[in-house]
């Protein structure tokens, strides 16, 4: 009985509040930026006793260990969310009438993207914090310029789908960071370095180089859409679309 005294007024904030679609850009932001600090923390617990090296490496090396470790788990959160909405997700099908490509939004799409701005705020204040040994200014620059991109798509729906689609060049991110925990652990003259590096370099051939010329292709087939929905908005698509793929690609 008492349980159920706590539970409808839980399921009434949860829904009225936290799940509300004027709320859910601001919850998405906090889930992501607590999930980055859940897996910075996972990630000590679990090295310091799986991986026989960690101990011993210097500190900001094992923050960095900590901190690669965050935008691996963003990277394939982000890039499965990403393959979705791009193409398996009726929300951006053509045989979808619910409005303009360019304006069609839902509360998954948008709180996916939240939850990525979660995370370039959380790993922003870290690079920040520990600077320039997480990073220099031009890593300050690419999350801004990917921060400012994506919040822009989450608050006002525009563009959604051609965030996503820049969103999923992410799927490189992974395999530079085995990379680089390869290299830190003493492999780098492994089989497997040299495995992730062929892994790294047809992956980022094919989602930071074809998937932008996707990206372009699919605006020039729903220009029409594009042009008439507001006179500025067909340079402002590709403009922030460029914009955030030149930050993914400089990363």
């Amino acid at each position: 009985m008492g349980i159920k005294s706590y539970q409808n007024p839980a399921e009434l904030l949860v829904k009225e509040y936290l799940l509300a679609d004027s709320f859910i850009p601001y919850t998405s932001i906090i889930c992501g930026i607590c999930a980055c600090k859940m897996v910075y923390d996972l990630t000590q617990l679990f090295s310091s006793v799986y991986f026989k090296s960690y101990p011993s490496l210097p500190k900001i090396q094992r923050t960095e260990w900590s901190n690669r470790s965050i935008s691996t788990f963003h990277a394939m959160f982000i890039t499965a969310m990403s393959l979705y909405f791009v193409f398996w997700s009726n929300l951006y099908s053509d045989n979808q009438y619910a409005g303009m490509v360019t304006f069609r939004s839902s509360a998954l799409s948008t709180f996916s993207l939240g939850a990525s701005v979660g995370y370039f705020l959380a790993d922003l204040g870290m690079i920040v914090w520990f600077y320039p040994s997480l990073g220099g200014m031009e890593y300050v620059l690419h999350h801004l310029l990917s921060l400012a991109a994506v919040a822009y798509s989450m608050l006002t729906g525009e563009g959604q789908l051609y965030t996503f689609m820049v969103l999923i060049s992410e799927t490189t991110t992974p395999g530079i960071n085995l990379r680089w925990y390869l290299d830190t652990v003493g492999m780098k003259r492994s089989k497997a370095y040299l495995v992730n590096g062929v892994v790294i370099f047809v992956a980022w051939f094919v989602a930071r180089v074809l998937l932008f010329m996707y990206l372009f292709y699919h605006i020039y087939l729903h220009y029409d859409q594009v042009n008439c929905c507001c006179k500025t908005l067909p340079a402002v698509i590709p403009r922030r679309a460029c914009l955030l793929f030149t930050s993914l690609f400089a990363s």
